[in-house]
């Protein structure tokens, strides 16, 4: 188990061979100062995003560490934090789990203004296919919404996923868009 350690709202693997082995193959984090890297090219902390410091710390691959402190946060505790960081944390923890059990690569989406990225294989080798908003059952979906969520994917050559997640799984919705002639 590789130790990690909470930093404000994110969490760093400093270990560059821990960094190395956690990036690869699964694509978790971002290498300081690194912006397309190798395997075995990795000589910097990794940076987690609290999503996915839990989503690993609860399959045991890290174990976190708390400012200060030498013993192992709880799961619980960890949890607590990301619940005060995130809006609507335990809706985008089912999206992201449904996505990573799959074996797709999840990664933030602010830069495409959506919640999550979705690659098939990784960044670097792919280009995310997806884009995935997540939702709940009762919001309201806008025409508006509609179609500034397809002139973005459109743009960037994606597909749009709302996400929607229930007690035991998650609901997709694909908007594809047409080319009239």
């Amino acid at each position: 188990v590789m130790r990690a350690h909470l930093v404000d709202n994110r969490i760093v693997v400093w270990g560059a061979g821990d960094a190395d082995r956690l990036f690869f193959p699964g694509y978790y984090g971002k290498p300081i100062g690194i912006p397309k890297p190798k395997p075995g090219q990795i000589d910097a902390p990794l940076v987690l995003d609290l999503i996915e410091g839990l989503y690993l710390s609860r399959a045991g691959r890290i174990s976190v560490r708390a400012p200060g402190s030498r013993a192992a946060m709880p799961d619980a505790d960890l949890l607590g934090r990301c619940r005060s960081e995130y809006d609507d944390f335990d809706r985008k923890y089912a999206v992201y789990c449904h996505f990573r059990d799959r074996g797709y690569v999840v990664t933030p989406g602010i830069k495409f203004g959506c919640d999550f990225a979705v690659y098939e294989r990784g960044p670097g080798i792919d280009h995310a296919p997806y884009l995935v908003q997540v939702c709940a059952s009762s919001d309201p979906v806008t025409a508006t919404g509609v179609v500034l969520a397809g002139r973005l994917a459109t743009t960037v050559r994606k597909q749009f996923i709302l996400a929607i997640p229930r007690a035991r799984r998650v609901d997709l919705l694909s908007l594809d868009w047409w080319k009239g002639r």
